[in-house]
């Protein structure tokens, strides 16, 4: 099966509709991303195999989730989930976050190559950043526990905002845990996500702020 058969398979197990022209940005992406991964190490994934499931499926399996009109992603690293979603809806203004500037490097020119005028790249620690406005959502994918997830960027969200955390399997302890130490938070839901060609759990944990 070749990646376009791969991809568009894939997106539509996902319930996913996009267009042939997104779905070869989406494509191109891909190779973007393993040609500087020999020299970056911007993810562990090695086999190019795997990428469609891995690095394009796993990421947009959230895109039915997000309807803020303004993302963040935080510790965005080689772009997942910020810049797929960024690729899928045109209109979403996301915002990569990454402290390692050969990291934001990568996704600069990566927003450059792909023609992503909706993306802007920011070098900066995650409890440093101060932007003129704050997101209406906040993603981020292996970041961090979800209570350090939300202390770190809780000055990032904007009033009724959601934080969208991706993780592997459902994470009770960290919820608890989130529970226990923050107030004013809630978590909305856990949407278990049935990513094609991806072995292992996948969840979306959507929390609130009160």
């Amino acid at each position: 099966m070749t990646r376009q058969e791969q991809l568009a398979n894939g997106l539509q197990v996902l319930g996913i509709d996009l267009s042939a022209d997104v779905q070869e940005t989406l494509l191109a992406y891909a190779v973007f991303l393993e040609k500087w991964n020999r020299t970056f190490s911007l993810t562990a994934l090695r086999d190019p195999a795997r990428a469609v499931s891995y690095h394009l499926l796993d990421s947009l399996a959230i895109l039915p989730y997000v309807s803020a009109e303004n993302l963040l992603d935080v510790g965005s690293g080689g772009g997942q989930p910020g810049i797929l979603l960024a690729i899928a809806r045109p209109q979403l203004a996301v915002t990569l976050l990454d402290s390692n500037s050969k990291k934001t490097a990568f996704l600069q020119q990566a927003a450059i190559e792909l023609g992503l005028k909706n993306v802007q790249v920011i070098t900066a620690r995650v409890e440093e950043y101060r932007p003129a406005k704050p997101f209406a959502a906040i993603t981020s994918r292996a970041f961090a526990e979800l209570a350090d997830f939300v202390r770190l960027t809780r000055h990032l969200l904007a009033p009724e905002g959601s934080w969208l955390a991706m993780k592997g399997q459902r994470p009770e302890a960290e919820m608890a845990k989130l529970l226990a130490g923050e107030s004013g938070i809630s978590i909305a839901a856990v949407h278990e996500l049935d990513v094609p060609g991806v072995d292992g759990e996948r969840h979306l944990v959507v929390i609130r702020g009160q």
